[in-house]
């Protein structure tokens, strides 16, 4: 029998540390976030698990009880709304956002919420000490005895909270602060990340416990942290808004439980945070005459039709390269909008600085606002002539009339000026030829020969050539013949 072949060892593997991308050899650039020195070597991969005794029997999917895994109420309306419905025992639910949005305030009054109806709730953080979030409960009067607050930043030392208190609902603030002393990395690192996550939803669903994760997003928006952590958890909310402004807006990204793409409004003000049930006047701004530029439009966010108001400026550019610059809009389709209005409808706006913005920063994801786009680019670049078009309606249904001018009297008869010989005026290269019916020099007009075809001979100006015109045909009337030939028309 011929000699087993020994077993190869396993081959390196590298793991950028910004992103987790593999590659099978050592690059100094990662082939998907682009950075730079993170591609470093990672462990032998180990041996394939063999089959192990399961923790329950498999049973048919109609005899599953759900109701253990009912909805229950956060307390706030409007992030019910987003959910579909509420909160789920043993979800995960990640919500991200920009520094200083309101995350922490939200999940404040949700906990606050949720401990007010019995139910025991546990607050980590990790960015904030535990006084700091004290001062912000007395603030939004979110003290409630069954709530419970803990600052952490080790991964054991949460779990061991959480099987002391056994918490309905459990916020951890945030995940990326959140660090496991047995893996390598940094807290908040790809590795770090998904350790964290992969052992908190773990507990979540084996206890049944409702989790919120805050995360943290990116320049560009996106979340931070390895794109795996949103394939982990069953819900992502992505909490947005405008920082000169108090509306937020909470968006579902993605949903296990509910509608995906649902919007919840809120409100934030001293007091804390608070839930707008009709925002229908907060994208609207108060006009009391026409404005250029500004459209109203009907735009559905999930479920839920809301009013936005469009606001557009077109103006002359002094730069070789005209800005555009847009706000709570796409950029690609702003311009999409632009080229379309030069190419199909003649407008000129290449040379011209064009500015489009929302109103209370709300953001249009919906294609039917584009149209609310197009009218106010067309508007504000027409907007003076629209202006005299309306002033010039109003004075018409309003009865006014334009003042007639003063006719001159009709000069004596002896005082009129006599006619001259007339001059037949031609082009130095074109030749002067009869008409068809006449036999003059001059050309026939659209009804045969006459004063239209003689029109073409004469001066630019109209007036000199109207006067030798009726000279002409006094001179000929006088001496007895026609030059315009026997079917001219006759003037008086």
């Amino acid at each position: 029998m011929p000699a087993a072949r020994p077993a190869r060892p396993p081959k390196p593997a590298y793991r950028c540390s910004e992103c987790g991308w593999e590659t099978g050899k050592w690059v100094g650039r990662c082939g998907e976030c682009q950075a730079w020195g993170s591609v470093a070597e990672t462990a032998a991969p180990t041996l394939r698990a063999a089959a192990a005794p399961v923790t329950a029997p498999a049973v048919p999917i109609g005899d599953v009880a759900v109701e253990a895994s009912a909805f229950r109420t956060s307390g706030v309306p409007e992030l019910d709304r987003v959910l579909g419905g509420g909160l789920v025992p043993g979800a995960a639910i990640l919500l991200a956002g920009e520094p200083g949005v309101g995350k922490s305030t939200l999940l404040l009054e949700v906990a606050a919420q949720t401990a007010r109806y019995r139910h025991r709730t546990l607050y980590v953080t990790g960015e904030e000490s535990a006084s700091q979030v004290r001062l912000r409960a007395d603030r939004t009067n979110a003290v409630e005895p069954e709530l419970f607050l803990a600052a952490e930043t080790d991964l054991g030392a949460l779990l061991t909270h959480v099987e002391e208190t056994r918490p309905t609902l459990l916020v951890i603030d945030s995940v990326q602060t959140i660090g496991a002393s047995g893996v390598d990395g940094v807290p908040g690192g790809v590795t770090q990340v998904k350790e964290v996550a992969a052992a908190l939803i773990r507990v979540a669903k084996t206890r049944n416990i409702t989790t919120i994760l805050v995360g943290h997003v990116t320049k560009d928006g996106s979340i931070a942290g390895p794109r795996v952590l949103e394939h982990l958890v069953d819900v992502v909310l992505h909490f947005e808004g405008d920082r000169n402004s108090r509306f937020r807006m909470v968006r579902a990204m993605k949903n296990r439980f509910g509608p995906v793409d649902e919007v919840g409004c809120f409100q934030l003000d001293a007091s804390g945070i608070e839930a707008v049930a009709d925002p229908t006047g907060l994208f609207v701004e108060q006009h009391h005459g026409r404005v250029p530029g500004t459209c109203v439009a009907v735009t559905m966010e999930g479920r839920r039709p809301l009013l936005a108001e469009v606001q557009a400026l077109v103006t002359p550019s002094a730069l070789d390269k005209p800005r555009r610059t847009v706000s709570g809009l796409d950029s690609s389709r702003t311009a999409l909008v632009l080229a379309v209005l030069e190419r199909h409808c003649g407008l000129r706006l290449h040379g011209s600085d064009v500015f489009a913005s929302t109103v209370g920063g709300a953001r249009l994801h919906e294609p039917a606002s584009d149209l609310a786009l197009a009218i106010a680019l067309v508007s504000s670049h027409l907007g003076e002539g629209q202006a005299r078009a309306h002033r010039r309606r109003d004075a018409g249904a309003r009865g006014a009339r334009r003042p007639h001018r003063a006719r001159r009297a009709a000069p004596d008869r002896a005082q009129r000026p006599r006619p001259t010989r007339p001059r037949v005026l031609t082009r130095p290269h074109h030749r002067p030829r009869a008409g068809p019916r006449g036999t003059g020099p001059h050309r026939a007009g659209p009804h045969g020969a006459g004063p239209q075809g003689a029109r073409d001979h004469t001066s630019a100006r109209g007036a000199p050539a109207l006067h030798w015109l009726s000279g002409a045909l006094r001179c000929a009337r006088s001496a007895g013949g026609d030059p315009w030939g026997p079917t001219a028309p006759t003037t008086r």
